[in-house]
């Protein structure tokens, strides 16, 4: 059963650092304005150094910032089977995964669930049995960067930092997002931290000295939401 899963859960891996057609169906390109954006950050090479990490292709230094912000990804997040603890040779018969699927802007969750699943069964040996639950699921969502609020508040952060911010996109699983973009709702998402902050991480932190600058930050920005009249 280990050996019919991994088998079909082979056929959803990204190869050399893009997943199957099937399932980038539907996805957005980055706009030339975040791909301007993308020319003031450190290049991949260079965050994967400091992250201690080894690029798994050839290409996956020059495209990091592509595949990181405008392209699915897909993880197997843990597989369960057997008796990996004894060492005796045994035929299992049931074995089960977990992996998820990250939407990148564009793409429908029932669409790419539907090529998942195809993709799977397809690869299985003849004879496998396959039950397929999917917990939960919430669409991407991506506002235009030339959006009038979008260019408020980059205007605010820059009267409170001193530097205007670049426009990049960043994941995360927020469903109220897409639901406003849907109803054409231009909306802004805030927050304050530098790549030292953690995020998400052990030793989750702000630097003091940021406190006073993410206040000022958001002070301008509801200035320049109340300016709108």
């Amino acid at each position: 059963a280990i050996h019919a899963l991994t088998q079909g859960l082979n056929r959803l891996y990204a190869k050399d650092g893009l997943l199957p057609d099937q399932l980038r169906v539907g996805r957005v390109p980055l706009t030339d304005a975040e791909v301007e954006s993308l020319k003031k950050l450190p290049s991949g090479a260079t965050v994967l150094l400091e992250a201690g990490a080894s690029p798994l292709d050839p290409e996956a230094e020059k495209d990091f910032y592509d595949r990181t912000w405008a392209e699915p990804s897909l993880d197997v997040n843990g597989i369960r089977g057997g008796k990996p603890e004894f060492v005796n040779t045994t035929l299992i018969v049931e074995a089960e995964a977990r992996f998820t699927i990250r939407l990148a802007p564009g793409q429908d969750p029932d669409t790419i669930a539907t090529a998942a699943e195809r993709l799977l069964r397809g690869a299985l040996p003849e004879g496998a049995e396959l039950t397929l639950i999917r917990e939960n699921s919430a669409a991407p969502g991506v506002f235009s960067p030339d959006l009038p609020a979008i260019k408020l508040g980059l205007e605010a952060f820059e009267r409170a930092v001193g530097v205007r911010p670049i426009l990049v996109r960043v994941g995360g699983t927020l469903p109220i997002y897409p639901a406003l973009a849907q109803k054409g709702i231009p909306t802004i998402g805030t927050g304050f931290a530098l790549r030292e902050s953690n995020v998400h991480s052990p030793n989750e932190r702000l630097r003091v000295v940021d406190i006073d600058r993410a206040a000022a930050a958001a002070t301008e920005l509801y200035r320049g939401l109340a300016a709108l009249g």
